[in-house]
């Protein structure tokens, strides 16, 4: 049964940083999307980024490009989201999610992903 738990969220001042972590286990990811997704109060659940496993393509939405990164540790079956450049629009809860196939360019549609986690809480003071 595949897992995934995120961890790394928190309080930040806007400009800030902080780093995302998403363990999955439950089987092997070779050949997986990973994303992640967040949702603010009242607000559809909106993508973030997402990473190709094999290979390590990237995707990110245009209002992240630049500020965040999205990356792979293969051996500890985990991946990050690097953010940096915080700001209040940010604050949201975020998820980590993960679909049983290569990523293209569906990897913004959240019904792709079969899989999700409990979601960790970003916010941004200003």
């Amino acid at each position: 049964q595949v897992q995934l738990v995120e961890s790394g969220g928190g309080l930040v001042q806007a400009g800030g940083s902080l780093r995302l972590s998403c363990a999955a286990s439950g089987r092997t990811f070779r050949n997986y999307a990973m994303g992640w997704f967040r949702q603010a109060p009242g607000k559809e659940r909106q993508f973030v980024a997402a990473i190709r496993w094999s290979g390590g393509t990237t995707y990110y939405a245009d209002s992240v490009k630049g500020r965040f990164t999205i990356s792979r540790g293969n051996a500890k079956n985990t991946v990050y989201l690097q953010m940096n450049s915080l700001k209040p629009e940010d604050t949201a809860v975020y998820y980590c999610a993960a679909a049983g196939r290569n990523a293209g360019d569906w990897v913004n549609v959240s019904y792709e992903y079969d899989y999700w986690g409990q979601g960790t809480q970003v916010t941004v003071s200003s």
